[in-house]
């Protein structure tokens, strides 16, 4: 008997929480055009990786796409999540903490606007304003923003 999960699709996602060095992160808003399903939201920065391309090469990619900026040293592994919202597909989401010098440059079609945040700010906002697993991590404490 086949098993009913041998057609979903796997995918892995690298996202990175962006630390500048006055002590704020990163947050960019989703343009709802090219994320209907998510809105508006405020979210990391990051997306899927390519396949046969290692982790850190993904998400320094991600970082210069979406922001034009470079990643600054090591990033550290923070979190590993499952994401089966989407029929036929599950997507697995490996979140890093890691830091960023300079002024994104935002190309509009991902993302609207940026803004830098204080961890209280960020800890301040609703699920209505906030990436749902984004916000997971941050109101478990699994972000720790030291």
């Amino acid at each position: 008997m086949p098993d009913q999960n041998e057609n979903i699709i796997l995918q892995v996602g690298v996202k990175v929480l962006l630390k500048n060095p006055e002590g704020k992160y990163l947050l960019l808003r989703r343009n709802p055009k090219k994320y209907p399903e998510v809105g508006p939201k405020w979210d990391i920065v990051g997306g899927r990786i390519n396949p046969g391309t290692e982790l850190m090469e993904n998400l320094k990619r991600e970082v210069r796409e979406e922001t034009r900026l470079t990643l600054d040293g090591q990033p550290r592994l923070v979190a590993a999540q499952d994401i089966l919202k989407v029929p036929g597909r599950h997507v697995v989401r490996l979140t890093y903490v890691g830091g960023i010098d300079g002024r994104p440059d935002l190309d509009g079609d991902e993302s609207m606007e940026y803004g830098w945040f204080t961890a209280e700010e960020i800890k301040a906002m609703d699920a209505a304003a906030l990436d749902s697993f984004f916000k997971e991590l941050v109101d478990n404490r699994i972000i720790d923003f030291t």
